[in-house]
């Protein structure tokens, strides 16, 4: 079984007994080592530090429906408090590598599909009550259900589409791939040529990476990303860099590096105002979105970073599941009632694992990163995508050699492992990765006569999924606007 190679090249138990942190996190048991952990957990923070300028940035461009916006310095504050308390969590509960951080594609919904038809309070009032809903189905143990009915060759053709969906973001973030609103969609950098600073940061770092990884150099990614933010830093104070040249964060040394956090949007939430505001249906399909994205998108990142990082067993099951989908719920919650949007399970945290990460303590780690970043906020700013998106491309490769598992010679497998696959990538979106995938292994089944193999649990899942695709009409029938 091919894994990410870090905790292969270093795979024995931790000398001088079990520990403390030993017995709490199973370290002997999952073959890998403090050391180990806590380098993992740094490079999950540097992968998706930009969450806490990113989501500030997504939030506070939008107006609600009276026109008020959001405070950046209290959406930063909420944005690295939320992730870190969540983050802690899931290490001690679920005990498993996942950061969590305001989620994007969510935060984009109640950006701009909630706070346009009610206030946002009222908006992050029904983050809070899609978080509910979301505990609620993994303490029946519905959630875990689902993912269990996952027929396992298309779980690892999950693995393999978010791989493909990572790398694409990290190309994408770091301005290598570039988008267009005419032929092609996507192209190489600046019009077909690779011509910019930032590029070149992005490009060089990805190679001293993967230099470093097939050599086996233990922390090969994150002394990729500090190197890169270096490189990145004395080429913003020497060349001539236009303005949004590196995206979302610049690496400008900040001229102070403690910041005091502003709290004043926690708590801030009307819980069932926005049905008064909008209206009951408008604000259903809102709950429908938001709870459709969050179970998907975490369910998928959960099952395929479990995988990659060999903690699922021989049917593809991932140990703790259900305190795991609990946590995930009540993180999303937690983004409501901070205003920083629901939080769910970061993708980026496969660069942790990247790094051998196999416990929660990697997660102790990386919440304690951003806790220290509600005061060291300038510092947040100085990472550009061009030195951590390389973790990204490399792990997405590793990821994709999980493609062998699935059996290709069998049609009614291969071609939803397909979708599943491609999907991800050319929707930049999970869920509807998921979606596809799930929808067309039903149909197929549904054909060819052979319903009996096709769990009970799924089918409920297809309907969503169908009524998720087709939400548009409906909402046209319906007379939503």
């Amino acid at each position: 079984m091919s894994k990410i190679n870090t905790a292969e090249a270093d795979a024995s138990p931790p000398p001088g007994g079990r520990g403390p942190l030993d017995r709490l996190f199973d370290l002997t048991a999952r073959r890998t080592t403090v050391a180990r952990e806590l380098r993992g957990g740094v490079t999950t923070f540097f992968a998706m530090a930009y969450i806490i300028l990113l989501n500030p940035i997504i939030l506070g461009g939008a107006k609600d429906v009276t026109g008020a916006t959001l405070s950046i310095p209290q959406l930063t504050t909420m944005t690295a408090l939320s992730a870190a308390i969540t983050t802690v969590i899931m290490g001690l509960v679920g005990n498993a590598p996942l950061a969590l951080a305001a989620g994007l594609g969510i935060n984009a919904v109640v950006a701009f599909q909630a706070a346009p038809v009610m206030t946002w309070p009222q908006a992050m009032g029904l983050v809070v009550i899609e978080g509910v809903i979301i505990v609620l189905l993994a303490l029946t143990g519905v959630r875990e259900r689902i993912m269990n009915s996952i027929p396992l060759a298309l779980k690892h053709a999950i693995a393999v589409g978010i791989g493909a969906f990572i790398a694409l973001v990290g190309l994408y973030d770091s301005g290598f791939v570039t988008s267009s609103k005419t032929s092609p969609p996507l192209s190489l950098g600046t019009a077909g040529r690779l011509e910019t600073w930032p590029t070149l940061v992005f490009g060089l770092t990805l190679l001293l990476m993967i230099v470093l990884y097939v050599r086996r150099v233990p922390g090969a990614i994150l002394i990729s990303i500090i190197a890169g933010t270096v490189l990145a830093v004395v080429i913003q104070s020497y060349a001539s860099v236009p303005d949004g040249g590196w995206g979302v964060v610049t690496p400008d040394l900040p001229n102070k590096v403690f910041a005091t956090p502003d709290f004043g949007l926690f708590g801030k939430v009307d819980l069932f105002g926005g049905f008064g505001r909008a209206g009951v249906i408008t604000a259903l399909v809102v709950l429908f979105t938001l709870v459709l994205s969050g179970f998907f998108d975490a369910m998928g990142t959960i099952l395929g970073i479990s995988d990659e990082a060999g903690l699922t067993n021989e049917r593809g099951e991932v140990p703790r599941l259900g305190r795991i989908l609990s946590v995930d719920g009540v993180s999303a919650a937690l983004g409501g009632v901070t205003s920083s949007s629901a939080n769910t399970v970061f993708v980026e945290s496969a660069a942790g694992v990247g790094e051998g990460a196999r416990t929660g303590l990697a997660n102790i780690a990386t919440g304690a990163l951003f806790a220290l970043t509600l005061f060291l906020t300038p510092l947040a700013a100085v990472v550009p995508a061009q030195a951590a998106a390389p973790a990204l491309v490399v792990v997405g490769a590793l990821m994709m050699t999980q493609v062998a598992k699935v059996t290709w010679d069998d049609l009614e497998i291969a071609i939803p492992a397909f979708l599943t696959i491609v999907l991800m990538p050319f929707t930049y979106s999970i869920t509807i990765g998921i979606g596809g995938g799930m929808v067309t292994y039903a149909i197929i089944k549904l054909a060819r006569g052979r319903l009996r193999e096709v769990s009970v649990w799924l089918w409920p899942v297809v309907v969503l999924f169908l009524l998720f695709f087709a939400i548009h009409p409906i909402e046209t029938w319906l007379g939503v606007k």
